[in-house]
């Protein structure tokens, strides 16, 4: 067994060679009802995995929020996300923390947002709560899309890209793959503070 010391190191270590995927590349849009087997018709051709057909999952997201303030006394509030697999019962639960949009240059093809994703036990919900958390939201997401309850007449599409720092280029590559499923989905930067302004 390892000291917490020497995990630590690993994992400093581990961070500064940029090996830790820490970044996440996102774009969001949305596809109609009627349009959605065109769509997973146009993915099949443009993916390398076209014998195995979409994969399916059936997960149970909790969000969490822990409020605090910071040294000076402004409030600071770190979202936490629970994600356990429905379908698998042996699988981990995932513990994930995804940041802010990062601001910078206004021509970057895609969200960047720090992300951290680690697999954990099923007491982290408890874990959280004892900690101070709170549960803001939970909801179930289901692909690719059969029994559920619709909400909308239209699809939720996310292409999103975990990466260490720095693979800037990783924004152009998924533009361009983005460009390939127009004019059936637009796959677009979502500014959620503006969204949220706007409620």
């Amino acid at each position: 067994m390892t000291s917490p010391g020497s995990a630590m190191d690993s994992l400093s270590a581990a961070l500064k060679c940029n090996i830790i995927p820490n970044q996440e590349y996102l774009l969001q849009g949305s596809v109609l009802d009627q349009y959605v087997e065109v769509l997973l018709h146009r993915l099949r051709g443009l993916c390398d995995n076209v014998d195995s057909g979409p994969e399916s999952f059936h997960d149970h997201e909790l969000c969490f929020t822990l409020r605090a303030t910071n040294s000076s006394g402004a409030p600071m509030v770190l979202p936490l996300r629970v994600r356990r697999a429905l379908d698998v019962s042996d699988a981990p639960f995932q513990l994930r923390y995804v940041g802010q949009q990062e601001l910078g240059d206004k021509n970057r093809p895609t969200v960047v947002r720090s992300s951290i994703d680690m697999a954990c036990s099923s007491t982290i919900v408890d874990f959280l709560t004892e900690l101070g958390c709170r549960l803001d939201f939970e909801y179930i997401a289901r692909g690719p899309g059969e029994g559920v309850e619709p909400i909308s007449q239209s699809y939720l599409v996310e292409l999103s890209v975990l990466a260490p720092s720095g693979q800037d280029a990783i924004g152009e590559d998924m533009r361009v793959f983005a460009e390939q499923l127009r004019p059936l989905v637009q796959l677009e930067k979502i500014d959620y503070k503006r969204l949220g302004s706007m409620m």
